[in-house]
């Protein structure tokens, strides 16, 4: 919603976004997922040469993907490293094409960011919000735009995460210390 009111459609974009105030924020990296036919060469240098720890593993026949969760960091600053094979190399989300398939970012009210997005034109991928493999609430927004939503990723899957209280807090009084003169 604009300050007077909702955005009109079609929607002057940028007008339409200074108008607003954004009702969540974007607390920073949660994960990065990482495609290939086979995850066996991902794991062999994301674990086995750089040392990240394994965290654990997802599966779904629907999404087509069958990963391995790595970790790099720890408590709330730690970032997934996911490293993905589809299920079925002929079928759709083809996860490992591209091979970055897609970014997570931590945000702090992913019911109020999802509202105020696509009231702003983004347009989010089929499947509204749901439980994520690392077991927050997720959604996506679609790489792409499209007429009655257009503004995407420019090309990128971009996943946002519900971050957990204990992200919050850490990103709370990070940035109250940050801005202490």
């Amino acid at each position: 919603m604009g300050a007077t009111g909702p955005c009109p459609r079609p929607r002057p974009l940028r007008r339409c976004v200074a108008m607003t105030t954004r009702p969540f924020r974007i607390l920073g990296l949660q994960q990065v997922a990482i495609g290939g036919p086979d995850k066996a060469p991902l794991r062999k240098l994301w674990v086995d040469v750089l040392g990240l720890e394994p965290h654990g593993t997802y599966r779904s026949e629907r999404e087509n993907v069958d990963e391995d969760i790595i970790v790099a960091g720890a408590g709330p600053f730690r970032v997934e490293v996911d490293l993905m094979q589809p299920v079925d190399p002929n079928g759709k989300p083809r996860v490992h094409d591209p091979a970055l398939n897609h970014l997570g970012l931590w945000v702090d009210d992913l019911r109020a960011a999802v509202t105020w997005l696509e009231g702003q034109g983004v347009r989010f991928a089929p499947g509204g919000i749901r439980k994520g493999a690392a077991g927050f609430d997720v959604t996506f927004i679609h790489p792409k735009g499209n007429e009655q939503f257009p503004l995407g990723g420019e090309g990128v899957l971009i996943e946002l995460v519900q971050a957990p209280p204990e992200v919050i807090s850490a990103f709370d009084s990070f940035a109250k210390a940050a801005h202490k003169p």
